[in-house]
């Protein structure tokens, strides 16, 4: 049973708002971790003289880790609690950055890459376990739009981190700087760690054989939920990885303006799930349409990038404000996971299916690279965008499953 289940009263807005906050926080230190390895691999490559393949497997080694250990640990969570799971998640940052500070073989990155992605593994299942808990029902649309928004200014943060604090430093004292910052969020964590307690699904007594903790597998709409974080992080991945050199190319473009084309498209996802939280607030009930029609225009609009249809400045543009419509579907992109989610459940699921982010991020590079060798820039582009339409199929299935389940259910 959840907190917010013991009590129909609603909490103060500012018990709510210090949750939203401190989930937030750690967020953000989450999707920071996602840049640490990959905003050095030029640094690296002059520094060790280490080629892009071999620095692109520390990026897949990341991401294997935390797509492996994101499934597994919402167990962990369901048992124990989000609150153990999140602190030493932090501290596991903090032994990966300065791991990462006195590198000096390919191996220790190795090392730092399985440090980094198991503190990232538990943050979906840790975070939604917490928000769905803590927050009251109401403002869940809210608390949504803080927890992507958030999880879009780490991105967009880390690298001026890292630029700022190589410049002035050097690259081992800038991971010694991030390791400073994920030891303060996890003070912070400490400090007010009665805004992140959870109640835990006690182990119910089953016949010898019987797999009560994986009965949420069976359910087809926790699959239809992992597919579509599978094919729209997919498009994302394509977006982080290679849209600067695919703007370079079709549209000779400086690096300076490419760079900030991507920048643009991570704040104005920011901007979106700011929008979408309110969107998610006020159509609750729709969430799997709302997910479908952002995921629909992002397409469109990722395919009139690859038309070259507006011009070099146009298309940069356009690319910008994909990253709004993909953000005005956050929020009511986890209000429909959560309504798929069987009760006693949250941790399992939220692990599983939000994995498919991890794996996502894992195959894109393996398939697009192979495109981007062989210079065809707008197919990439074209088969991102033909990618998150299949993902507005995934999404709709999830609203049609989750109908189904609970009219059978009733």
């Amino acid at each position: 049973m959840s907190l917010a289940a013991v009590s129909p009263v609603v909490v103060p807005w500012r018990n709510d708002a210090k949750v939203m906050g401190l989930v937030g926080m750690a967020h953000a230190s989450s999707h920071f971790s996602h840049l640490l390895l990959p905003l050095m691999f030029p640094v690296f490559m002059q520094e060790f003289g280490w080629r892009f393949s071999e620095l692109g497997l520390l990026s897949t080694l990341f991401f294997v880790v935390s797509g492996v250990g994101q499934a597994c640990a919402g167990f962990v969570v369901d048992r124990l609690g989000a609150r153990p799971v999140l602190f030493l998640s932090q501290a596991l940052f903090v032994a990966a950055c300065v791991l990462a500070s006195t590198a000096q073989t390919y191996a220790s990155l190795m090392v730092v890459a399985v440090l980094a992605g198991l503190g990232n593994a538990p943050f979906h299942p840790v975070d939604f376990s917490i928000l769905n808990q803590r927050i009251s029902a109401p403002r869940l649309g809210y608390a949504f739009s803080v927890h992507g928004l958030t999880g879009s200014l780490g991105w967009a943060l880390a690298p001026l981190f890292f630029t700022l604090t190589t410049s002035l430093w050097g690259w081992r004292h800038a991971f010694l700087a991030a390791a400073c910052v994920y030891a303060v969020v996890l003070i912070v964590l400490v400090i007010h760690r009665e805004h992140l307690s959870t109640t835990t699904s006690p182990r119910q007594s089953a016949p010898i054989g019987a797999t009560t903790d994986l009965a949420f597998m069976r359910l087809p709409v926790v699959w239809w939920c992992f597919g579509f974080f599978l094919l729209s992080t997919v498009t994302l991945a394509v977006i982080q990885n290679f849209s600067v050199p695919i703007l370079q190319a079709l549209h000779g473009v400086s690096l300076e303006m490419a760079s900030l084309t991507l920048t643009g498209y991570m704040f104005s996802g920011a901007l979106g799930v700011l929008v979408g939280g309110f969107v998610a607030a006020r159509f609750p009930s729709m969430s799997d349409r709302v997910v479908a029609m952002c995921m629909a225009c992002a397409a469109l609009l990722l395919a009139l990038c690859a038309s070259g249809l507006f011009g070099p400045m146009g298309t940069l543009w356009v690319l910008a404000s994909t990253g709004f419509a993909i953000g005005v579907g956050g929020p009511s992109r986890d209000l429909m996971i959560k309504k798929a989610t069987p009760k006693g459940a949250t941790g399992r699921v939220y692990g599983l299916v939000y994995s498919g982010l991890d794996v996502g991020f894992a195959l894109s590079p393996l398939v697009f690279g192979v495109f981007m060798d062989k210079g065809w820039y707008n197919v990439c582009l074209l088969g991102a965008a033909l990618v998150l339409l299949l993902s507005v199929g995934a999404a709709l299935g999830v609203g049609r499953r989750t109908m189904t389940e609970r009219h059978l259910q009733a």
